[in-house]
């Protein structure tokens, strides 16, 4: 049984690590972030380079995405009501291929609260990503990508929010 259950687990183990080491992801842990520019709302377009100084992190889901769907309620709950206040933390997530028209609704229907906002022609995705979603990325203060996750498991969801609330108090002090 015990052989059973370890060889379970290793054959499981590269599943649990695709998310650092897969082909579709173009950025690494240590990179610079991509710049780009994005509308925040309608008719207003910011660059993620107005955030530096803060930790930032990305998300990119779609609407009809279902691991999307079951992670965005639990970052609401767990990381944006947390730090949604907070001025050295920014949220950002980029509905992929979806424009206001949907995400707006899709918003307002589950209740979300956090900056939900349109990459139409995955602009913005692709500095990041060839596919794959849900997707986060977080960059420090100074820019640098510091944490990555592709898909969504209950396992790298809690480690992600670890990593957060550590990062956060030593931006507290």
């Amino acid at each position: 049984m015990k052989l059973l259950r370890l060889t379970l687990l290793l054959g499981l183990l590269p599943l649990l690590t695709f998310a650092q080491t897969d082909s579709t992801t173009l950025t690494k842990v240590g990179d610079k972030l991509p710049d780009f520019s994005f509308e925040l709302e309608k008719g207003k377009t910011v660059s993620i380079s107005d955030y530096k100084g803060k930790l930032i992190l990305i998300n990119f889901f779609a609407t009809w995405c279902g691991p999307c769907n079951m992670e965005l309620p639990l970052v609401q709950k767990q990381i944006w009501e947390k730090y949604k206040d907070h001025p050295k933390f920014s949220f950002f997530v980029f509905g992929r291929e979806e424009g206001w028209d949907i995400l707006d609704p899709f918003k307002q229907k589950k209740g979300f609260t956090f900056p939900m906002l349109p990459d139409l022609k995955r602009d913005i995705f692709k500095k990041f990503a060839t596919q794959s979603i849900p997707r986060n990325i977080i960059a420090d203060e100074k820019g640098n990508i510091v944490y990555q996750s592709i898909g969504f498991y209950e396992e790298e969801f809690a480690k992600m929010v670890t990593f957060i609330d550590n990062y956060m108090k030593t931006l507290s002090k």
